[in-house]
């Protein structure tokens, strides 16, 4: 079970970081003091959600297809995982980014979650990485470790979004140079590439 959660909690991590709309958001309502807990509960539930959406729904209704289907399922997602990798390496030898904070005007709670709301679930790739990716990756699990490897995901969601809001403060000044992230483009590569590898061998495609 451990390994499952494992799993789960990493792959919910690796997918989630990264210099997007949705994370620059919360950034800055941390570095703001505005409705801080609020927001990165929000973008965490929203993202739990989504992910139990994805590991329930595929599983009941794609279970046959899947089952019979399985070592294909698990090569194309051990592609679409190694194709992640390596956009995130290619990012790491190649980009300079940064990330730039802009001052914010929203002062009440509702206009600040509308637009949480707006950049989480407007997103595409939110669905492709919740519902689609963790949904098919879970089906290598079965019973309690399914749900595991469920919880796991989901907990990488709070621990991203709570560290990323209450630590914007001290994460700021780091993320602004471009060798931090290229730090973390490799780490997230490192990670895309084990569990791709691992899928890949479930599927006897290695």
């Amino acid at each position: 079970m451990i390994q499952s959660f494992l799993t789960g909690f990493f792959l919910g991590l690796s997918l989630i970081v990264a210099i997007g709309a949705q994370n620059t958001f919360v950034l800055r309502q941390g570095l703001l003091g505005q409705h801080v807990f609020y927001v990165a509960l929000f973008c965490a539930l929203s993202d739990a959600l989504l992910i139990c959406i994805g590991v329930a729904g595929t599983s009941f209704f794609l279970k046959n297809f899947i089952s019979q289907n399985s070592n294909i399922l698990f090569g194309l997602s051990a592609i679409w995982l190694a194709s992640y990798g390596i956009i995130r390496l290619r990012s790491a030898f190649k980009s300079n980014k940064t990330i730039e904070i802009k001052a914010s005007t929203l002062k009440t709670i509702y206009p600040t979650i509308s637009v949480a709301a707006v950049l989480t679930f407007l997103n595409p790739h939110v669905y492709l990485d919740t519902m689609i990716l963790i949904g098919s990756i879970s089906q290598q699990f079965s019973g309690y470790y399914k749900i595991t490897f469920a919880l796991g995901a989901c907990l990488a969601s709070f621990v991203f979004f709570f560290s990323l809001a209450y630590g914007a403060r001290l994460l700021t000044p780091i993320m602004r140079r471009p060798l931090s992230w290229k730090i973390l483009d490799s780490l997230i590569a490192l990670i895309m590439f084990m569990i791709a590898f691992k899928l890949a061998s479930t599927g006897n495609w290695l």
